[in-house]
């Protein structure tokens, strides 16, 4: 897997990949800092059975979003604490969250 792709979300049917667009690291779907939303949804359910290869995944995600942000802004530079809740804060109650709904023991968000 390149730093480009994210697992298999480019090949749902119906359903826009979420990937992220370099050097910028924003969302080549819907433009916004990156992972989004939609990542994570697919990320989370792509990585339901694998949270540490999901954790593993984004750690190098995180490592290629340093270099790039600090090659364009390298005064100040990118936040640590910034990126590491916009890569990998999120990821355990996500899981947490995912698998719970998969097993069936809560009901699904109502439609937006």
């Amino acid at each position: 897997m390149t730093s480009d792709q994210t697992s298999n979300q480019g090949t749902r049917p119906g359903i826009e990949p979420h990937t992220p667009q370099r050097p910028i690291w924003l969302c080549r779907t819907c433009a916004v800092a990156w992972p989004c939303l939609g990542a994570r949804t697919l990320l989370t359910v792509d990585f339901v059975a694998d949270p540490t290869g999901l954790a593993v995944y984004l750690a190098a995600q995180l490592q290629d979003a340093i270099v790039d942000l600090a090659a364009l802004n390298p005064n100040p530079g990118p936040d640590p604490a910034a990126l590491h809740a916009r890569f990998l804060a999120w990821v355990r109650p996500r899981v947490a969250i995912t698998r719970t709904r998969l097993d069936g023991d809560l009901p699904p968000p109502p439609p937006a």
